[in-house]
């Protein structure tokens, strides 16, 4: 999905709800720091949001949810999730990101650190969930010490927590080994 789209969805959000704010949590919410990223990486059809000032309306962006005619029409969507969809680490929203300016009518769109965002990836691993923290890495969107630092502030069991270190490493590793091939390999 490409930023504009984004932006479509913003203002039908507004529209809809009356809002003139919302907090974009899913992968989509990478447009906030990266608009101009490659579809590969943001390729989900859906913007996941949450109303900011009154989360209740939230629920009313089923209207250009999955299946809508606007979904069907435009082949994307709002889906109205809330604050307990992801597991994030504390403070998550004291770094929120604000999406560039796009043709939203005003409606602001409030994004996700691309940090938090994979903490709450590697929390949900999913298969789309582990090959999008992999490309996060490859791409150097994020970094594996600022990860390792956020996911000791992120409420899990030990357990998950050694899963998610072990996750990581997983995952630079491929970055490291994938650039030390690039070199021998002119």
């Amino acid at each position: 999905m490409k930023k504009q789209q984004v932006d479509h969805v913003l203002r039908a959000a507004g529209r809809i709800t009356g809002e003139k704010q919302f907090v974009i949590i899913g992968s989509q919410s990478l447009h906030g720091k990266y608009p101009d990223l490659a579809d590969a990486i943001v390729r989900s059809a859906e913007v996941d949001l949450i109303a900011s000032s009154k989360p209740d309306r939230t629920e009313f962006l089923n209207e250009i949810g999955v299946d809508s005619p606007f979904h069907q029409q435009f082949g994307y969507y709002a889906d109205p999730v809330d604050a307990t969809t992801a597991t994030l680490p504390r403070g998550w929203r004291n770094r929120l990101v604000h999406l560039p300016p796009g043709d939203t009518e005003g409606v602001m769109g409030l994004c996700l650190d691309p940090h938090d965002l994979a903490i709450a990836k590697y929390v949900a691993r999913r298969e789309k969930d582990i090959v999008f923290t992999r490309e996060l890495a490859r791409q150097g969107l994020v970094f594996r010490d600022r990860l390792l630092a956020l996911l000791d502030q992120t409420p899990v069991a030990a357990e998950l927590r050694e899963r998610i270190r072990a996750d990581i490493a997983k995952d630079f590793e491929a970055r490291d080994f994938e650039s030390s091939a690039k070199v021998r390999d002119p």
